[in-house]
């Protein structure tokens, strides 16, 4: 049987409910620890179905200008590895919406993989998105997952080698990642078509769930993706909701975006 996937589970609910699963991003600790779990409960309450929790991390390669500002303002504020733990409690304690994880593989690697996978089990966490990790490295996690029950996701792009996408694919649980354009994120104003070909090729490798991040700020560009993926990934957006508004700005951004997720 193995392992419930938290994460499937939830795009499987979207799914028989005719929506496109709308999966949402906030860095932790920005502007503070409360706030990213208040932000993240609002979320959930607002149509989000799954919600990625990013590690600030000094040197984001993948994140556009916003991202990086906010996480930059988490470091700066204090906020420690250790702590995504709490915001992951904080959050699955208030609401039922799968929580992932997004970081980079350093501070994992640097806490123990082993004990990251406990203690994110332990706090109730879906499992970890890994944008640098790819899976012929990823033995360690791949056996920590397993023990502990948590999704694997990883990332395929436009540039992913048949090969490459097959691997993924095989190694991925919960849903496969794809990524729309090559380069950073940021809101854009039309979703790249190769969006699309990433999507078709990680089905046609036999991934049951696929879900594009990258540029979706709108509920027209959510329900665009919908025509063909399994999710729609909203970051940016979210973030400088945040920023400019607070809370309230992203429960209403939640809102408007969540208005794309019906299918047909």
């Amino acid at each position: 049987m193995g392992t419930v996937s938290k994460s499937a589970a939830a795009i499987e609910r979207a799914r028989a409910a005719g929506r496109t699963a709308l999966i949402a991003y906030l860095p932790a600790g920005f502007p503070d620890v409360q706030t990213t779990i208040d932000a993240a409960v609002a979320l959930a309450e607002n149509g989000v179905d799954l919600i990625e929790i990013g590690i600030p991390y000094s040197d984001p390669v993948m994140d556009g200008a916003v991202i990086q500002q906010a996480t930059v303002e988490a470091l700066q504020n204090g906020f420690a590895v250790r702590q995504i733990f709490d915001v992951v409690k904080g959050i699955t304690d208030r609401t039922d919406a799968a929580v992932l994880v997004m970081t980079y593989w350093n501070p994992v690697m640097r806490m123990g993989v082993r004990d990251f996978a406990r203690r994110l089990a332990e706090a109730g966490g879906a499992g970890l998105i890994t944008p640098d990790l790819i899976p012929d490295e990823a033995g360690e996690w791949i056996a920590a997952s397993d023990e502990f029950g948590l999704d694997r996701v990883f990332l395929v792009a436009p540039s992913s080698s048949p090969e490459r996408m097959q691997s993924t694919v095989d190694a991925t649980r919960g849903f496969v990642y794809a990524v729309s354009i090559m380069g950073v994120t940021g809101a854009r104003t039309a979703v790249s078509s190769a969006a699309r070909e990433v999507v078709d090729a990680a089905h046609r490798a036999g991934a049951e769930r696929a879900c594009v991040g990258l540029g979706v700020s709108t509920a027209d560009q959510v329900r665009e993706i919908g025509a063909y993926a399994d999710g729609a990934i909203v970051g940016t957006a979210l973030v400088a909701a945040l920023r400019d508004g607070g809370v309230p700005a992203v429960a209403a951004l939640a809102k408007d975006l969540s208005s794309g997720t019906p299918k047909g």
